[in-house]
């Protein structure tokens, strides 16, 4: 059975509001067949990334940047699942309070190099998360999740 693992760092009710959104389209009864894996920035693994078929990350955008917890992740993982999982799909979302520049950058600079394939559009909400940002989010976890099954 594919796997979507979802990363995130959720600090605050926004982010955390994304994230349900997130999940709730990643699981929802429309997409079978598909195990969505949920883990904490600071506890995801190399081995968590490894078993899976897609990631979906999540982040604030603190200080201009992706957090502390996001890029621990990725410092974590790496050089362990560099070679081995390149052309896997990926998505993310990103909150700020008015600017995510920094983060979105940040972000796709790291999965560039590690080649992993963005297979679905970034979300990127400032401020409390609007209607639109939480289907979005939705929109976003369906998608990956869907995109496990063909």
């Amino acid at each position: 059975m594919p796997t979507l693992l979802i990363v995130h760092h959720t600090p605050s009710p926004n982010c955390q509001a994304l994230f349900e959104a997130a999940v709730a389209g990643a699981t929802t009864d429309e997409i079978e067949g598909v195990r969505v894996v949920r883990r904490a920035a600071l506890a995801a693994t190399a081995s968590d990334v490894l078993a899976a078929d897609g990631l979906l990350l999540g982040t604030p955008a603190n200080l201009g940047y992706m957090s502390g917890a996001l890029k621990h992740f990725f410092d974590q993982i790496y050089y362990p699942c560099l070679d081995t999982t390149r052309g896997r799909p990926f998505g993310y979302y990103v909150h700020g309070g008015n600017d995510v520049t920094g983060a979105v950058r940040a972000i796709e600079t790291i999965t560039t190099g590690l080649g992993w394939r963005r297979a679905a559009e970034a979300v990127r909400a400032t401020g409390e998360p609007t209607k639109a940002d939480t289907e979005a989010c939705w929109e976003l976890g369906a998608t990956l999740a869907a995109g496990l099954t063909d």
